[in-house]
């Protein structure tokens, strides 16, 4: 079976996973940048990995725009992000990226990833300033968890990749 692994990565946590699953997989390795379609489709399995942005999965339409090009491939689709391993995440993640028809032909899978204001580009950084401006500014008791994380690491940068984490999904490749 011909496997390759594309990725979009920001801050690296989702590079990171990435090179984990191909070296893990012998898979191909290529950033989205670096990939075409018909390229894409002489693979039997194609696993696309990228970060959450409000989320949305960073350049997960390579995917969903080519579903009837890649309809007898294997998909599976990763993203990373800050939040830790929670069913709604994983729920909502699926909601805003993939409609019906695309949730039961790609397999997804939410790998907890970290957060670095200093590598995030200049209008990411802006946006993030604004959330924690937002968060500030409410009541300290009525916060939720993942206000009171996304505050505490704002100012630190946090890697929460473990590369036992990659597990479900390569045993799901490996079927």
């Amino acid at each position: 079976m011909k496997i390759v692994v594309i990725y979009q990565s920001k801050t690296g946590f989702t590079k990171k996973y990435a090179e984990w699953i191909a070296k893990t997989l012998s898979a191909d390795i290529f950033e989205t940048e670096k990939v075409n379609i018909p390229m894409l489709e002489t693979y039997d399995t194609i696993i696309y990995g990228g970060s959450l942005h409000i989320v949305g999965i960073i350049g997960v339409k390579i995917i969903t725009e080519n579903m009837d090009r890649f309809k007898n491939k294997r998909l599976v689709v990763f993203a990373t992000g800050a939040s830790p391993l929670r069913k709604d995440v994983i729920t909502e993640v699926q909601a805003k990226n993939f409609n019906i028809i695309q949730q039961k032909k790609i397999k997804f899978f939410y790998l907890r990833g970290g957060f670095n204001y200093s590598k995030l580009n200049f209008l990411d950084k802006f946006l993030m300033t604004l959330l924690k401006w937002k968060i500030k500014s409410k009541n300290k008791t009525n916060l939720t968890a993942d206000e009171i994380g996304m505050l505490a690491v704002y100012d630190s940068p946090v890697d929460f990749t473990r590369k036992e984490n990659i597990d479900p999904l390569i045993k799901y490749v490996q079927l």
